[in-house]
């Protein structure tokens, strides 16, 4: 059974960088989508990015509007993990932060109660 961990998060400046793992065991990522979301508590989680491929055929990434620009999801199938690279981040970006797993190539990131795997979540917080 597919079972993901995140790590990478912390507190970091307004203006730095940070990358998220999302690592997988259990399986494969190979044949999986994985995105991911953002949550601040009493809001609805909210996606990101996701990274897939169509019939075997070249991964490829999609991501939010508002995430266009300074997120970057990277598929490393060597080390069977996905990344999340934020750049220029910005108070506004403090959050947990979960990756999710689903066997579709269409979940898509509007709703994210369509998503079948999810890890525990990696907080992040940027502050002065």
């Amino acid at each position: 059974q597919l079972q993901l961990v995140e790590s990478g998060g912390g507190l970091v400046r307004p203006g730095g960088s940070l990358r998220l793992s999302c690592a997988a065991s259990g399986d494969s990522l190979d044949a999986w989508t994985v995105g991911w979301f953002r949550q601040v508590p009493g809001k609805e989680r909210e996606g990101i990015s996701y990274n897939t491929r169509q019939n075997g055929g070249p991964y490829y990434a999609e991501y939010a509007d508002s995430a266009k620009g300074r997120f970057t999801i990277v598929r490393d199938k060597a080390k069977n993990t996905v990344y999340l690279q934020i750049d220029s981040l910005k108070p506004e970006d403090t959050d947990g932060y979960y990756c999710a797993a689903d066997y579709s190539s269409y979940v898509g990131l509007t709703n994210w109660r369509k998503w079948g795997t999810w890890g525990q979540g990696t907080q992040v917080a940027v502050s002065s």
